[in-house]
């Protein structure tokens, strides 16, 4: 009798194990459509992601909406088996790993946002280009000279008019921008005209609110590496790759909203201008605007930051691989072309150099 008891006891137990095991598993997976839904992703989507997660034998599903690591082994799971199948240039297989990088994307910006923002004028580095608005005369470049508790002390402002202006109890408006975070703009008041380290300045108020704008919408990374430079033709495709050399230039970053490179002379904001290049030897093409330029004097050379196109999805998706670091840690200088081979060599030489252009 008390045999029977003992596997009675026993057998309940493992009745209860298995039953909440199942749910535990049930539960998991529910919270992991739960979340893919809110994420954005559509049914099939998820079943596509159930089937990673699995291949990844992630313990937890849903925590792939919120690790960067766990989403990233997900994501490279999709790569590589597109990759052994032959079907990474399916259109299908590029849509899907679009919305991936889409949502890694978000992670990534997330993540950064909270290490990188800044909330009052304390917070502004020292050497912090900056425009300076005074209503009713101009915008001023200047930048931060020394920033301390009770007040900031910025470059005396200047423009091209040189206008002569009684700076001391003037109310100005100041706007930054952060290298890999966002714009920023606050209003205040300049206290007294000093100089601060030996260099004409003006000591202005703090703000305790500043006003971020223009967040950047996309991961932007360090990208050295020799490229062509073209105008643009609208009247034709845009995207269309070249098969000629145009000219050099050299490639400082890149994301897959817009890109940065260096040229000797002095460009000009506005330009249609697109540059070529490979990524893993895919051949890249970026059409864009020229938004901003930042000029070298003594060298003669400008970095230039342009604004792209939208771009193809398979094109897209390359940038975010190597923005991701997502490729083949050994990749190649070669340009995306047959060019003759003195500019080939040049190019070459221009890449072994990079260092001229830091």
């Amino acid at each position: 009798m008390i045999l029977y008891l003992l596997l009675a006891v026993v057998f309940l137990i493992l009745v209860f194990l298995l039953t909440k095991s199942k749910q535990e598993s049930s539960g998991g997976w529910l919270q992991f459509y739960a979340k893919g839904k809110e994420a954005g992703f559509t049914i099939k989507d998820m079943e596509q992601l159930k089937r990673l997660v699995s291949n990844c034998e992630i313990q937890n599903p849903a925590l792939i909406f919120k690790s960067k690591k766990q989403f990233e082994l997900v994501v490279r799971s999709q790569i590589n088996a597109a990759r052994l199948s032959g079907e990474i240039n399916d259109p299908a297989v590029q849509l899907f790993l679009s919305k991936l990088f889409d949502y890694f994307n978000k992670i990534e910006m997330e993540a950064a946002e909270a290490d990188t923002r800044i909330s009052n004028s304390r917070q502004i580095s020292e050497g912090q280009s900056l425009r300076i608005l005074v209503a009713g005369t101009g915008v001023f470049s200047s930048e931060v000279i020394k920033n301390t508790a009770n007040s900031l002390a910025i470059s005396r402002p200047v423009n091209k008019s040189s206008a002569s202006i009684h700076w001391n109890g003037l109310k100005i408006s100041i706007y930054f921008w952060r290298e890999d975070d966002a714009g920023y703009v606050f209003d205040t008041t300049v206290i007294d005209e000093v100089f601060s380290k030996g260099i004409s300045s003006l000591k202005v108020d703090h703000n305790d609110s500043l006003f971020r704008t223009q967040k950047r919408k996309s991961m932007r990374v360090k990208f050295v590496k020799p490229a062509f430079l073209y105008m643009v033709n609208d009247a034709d495709n845009p995207h269309r790759l070249e098969t000629s050399a145009g000219l050099k230039c050299m490639m400082d970053d890149i994301s897959d909203s817009g890109c940065s490179f260096k040229i000797n002379g002095q460009a000009t904001i506005g330009l249609r201008l697109k540059v070529q290049f490979s990524i893993d030897r895919v051949p890249i093409c970026i059409p864009a605007t020229v938004r901003s330029v930042d000029y070298e004097q003594a060298l003669n050379v400008s970095l230039v930051h342009m604004e792209a196109d939208p771009l193809p999805v398979a094109v897209r998706n390359q940038i975010l691989c190597e923005v991701f670091k997502l490729l083949p840690e050994e990749d190649e200088d070669e340009l995306p072309f047959r060019v003759p081979e003195d500019e080939a060599n040049y190019a070459n030489r221009d890449s072994k150099a990079g260092n001229q252009y830091e």
